[in-house]
């Protein structure tokens, strides 16, 4: 058989449905979704590159959302965030040259020379950029590169606040691993790399959050005080009697990127009125000493955002307690109270002008779930997606409810995915 007949199998064998089980859940009509995704993928890779010798991998990095500390990573805060169960693919094949070829479904075709890595500024925003800079990045800390022919499809909606891009970054990270450096590079390592390539050289400043989730997989605790400390948590929403359900309000984001820099900015004001550069370096009781002199100095507003901060910190430890005793209602109610701190202290669900579907999403989860659940505001905020705990006997009805408000598909129903970044298969399984 060639190496194509030889997926295909593997594709179809028991090994293979317990892997995708574990990977994607145990939804109704979620294997054979992902049978039909996984074989047109190796099928479009078989039609793009007709591969006769070299080896096929199948290689997976989840999207992710954020459960709960909500703009604090930036002043190395605490966030609990977890990987889901949709997934950035790729079908590859190791090349004999210093070529990378990908094809990604709806995107143009990505083409460089791993021996050709410097930032090109026309490249910013693109896909090329990501490649080339996750290359460079993995280059730089002394792992081997080689080219590789791949064919790309996704799951992680780009603007559905899942993090398609970390997704797509932690994925061609994990690509160069797995075919040229035995699968060794630990989780951390692939998130830098990875947020290295967003930052230098597709030219956006995310903080590191989002690649963390997406490499180290399952639910984790990060402490970015110093260098990320990760803490995995054992846990499933859907095994508690919940479903994440996140909901794309169709807010625009553009115009917005001075009002998300504005939380970040006026936290590290608070900051450097004590002479440090991030919250995390001051004490809660430092400022509530000094807050006449404070407002003064900053604002009201900058004040409100910082107590957030302190906050959330202290809600992420407490629901990470909550979760280890599996104590469901603390961590319900944890979810609540950091989606009202973002709505009032915060002040991240209301965008200058009269449009508020956030606003609107999270008071209808609130009268929707009234005998349990949660809702909060799922990332940035202003415009965008909510996060959203529901029971299960609820969410048909949830989604219905929310879909006829915000559209067909608005509505994206995940779990907790245990593994990050994986070689799912080979064509020697």
């Amino acid at each position: 058989m060639d190496r194509y007949s030889n997926m295909l199998a593997a594709i179809k064998r028991p090994a293979a449905m317990e892997r995708f089980t574990r990977l994607y859940g145990r939804r109704e009509g979620a294997l054979t979704t992902q049978l039909t995704r996984y074989t047109a993928l190796v099928k479009a890779h078989q039609e793009a590159f007709h591969e006769e010798k070299a080896p096929l991998y199948l290689i997976s990095a989840p999207g992710r959302t954020e459960i709960i500390g909500n703009h604090t990573d930036h002043n190395r805060g605490l966030v609990l965030a977890a990987a889901v169960n949709l997934d950035c693919l790729a079908c590859v094949s190791p090349r004999s040259d210093s070529r990378v070829v990908l094809f990604s479904q709806g995107y143009p075709a990505v083409e460089i020379d791993v021996n050709e890595l410097e930032a090109r500024k026309e490249e910013e925003g693109t896909s090329a950029a990501l490649v080339r800079g996750v290359a460079r990045g993995m280059q730089d800390r002394g792992f081997r590169l080689g080219g590789f022919n791949a064919v790309v499809t996704s799951d992680v909606i780009g603007g559905s606040g899942l993090s398609s891009s970390a997704a797509y970054e932690v994925m061609v990270c994990a690509v160069f691993d797995a075919l040229y450096n035995g699968f060794t590079v630990d989780s951390t390592a692939r998130a830098q790399i990875a947020q290295y390539a967003e930052n230098a050289y597709f030219g956006k400043p995310s903080g590191l959050m989002d690649q963390m989730a997406c490499s180290t997989g399952g639910l984790v605790a990060i402490d970015f005080k110093d260098e990320p400390a990760v803490t995995p948590l054992s846990f499933s929403f859907q095994e508690a009697g919940y479903s994440l359900v996140v909901v794309n309000t169709g807010g625009s984001h553009d115009n917005l990127t001075a009002e998300y820099a504005a939380i970040r900015t006026e936290m590290e004001a608070v900051a450097g009125f004590f002479g440090k550069r991030v919250l995390r370096q001051v004490r809660p009781e430092q400022m509530m000493q000094s807050l006449p002199e404070l407002r003064d100095q900053v604002g009201e507003r900058a004040i409100l955002r910082a107590m957030h901060f302190y906050q959330e910190n202290a809600r992420v430890k407490k629901m990470v307690c909550a979760i280890r005793e599996n104590d469901m209602d603390t961590v319900l109610q944890c979810m609540i109270d950091s989606g009202e701190s973002s709505w009032k202290l915060l002040q991240n669900i209301y965008p200058a002008g009269t449009e508020q579907p956030m606003a609107l999403a999270l008071e209808l989860a609130k009268l929707k779930l009234t005998d349990g659940g949660a809702w909060r505001v799922h990332g940035g905020g202003f415009a965008g997606t909510t996060l959203n705990v529901v029971p299960n006997d609820l969410t048909d009805d949830f989604v219905q409810r929310m879909e006829s408000v915000f559209g067909k598909k608005s509505c994206f129903v995940l779990d907790v995915r245990p593994e990050g970044a994986a070689i799912v298969l080979t064509s020697e399984d």
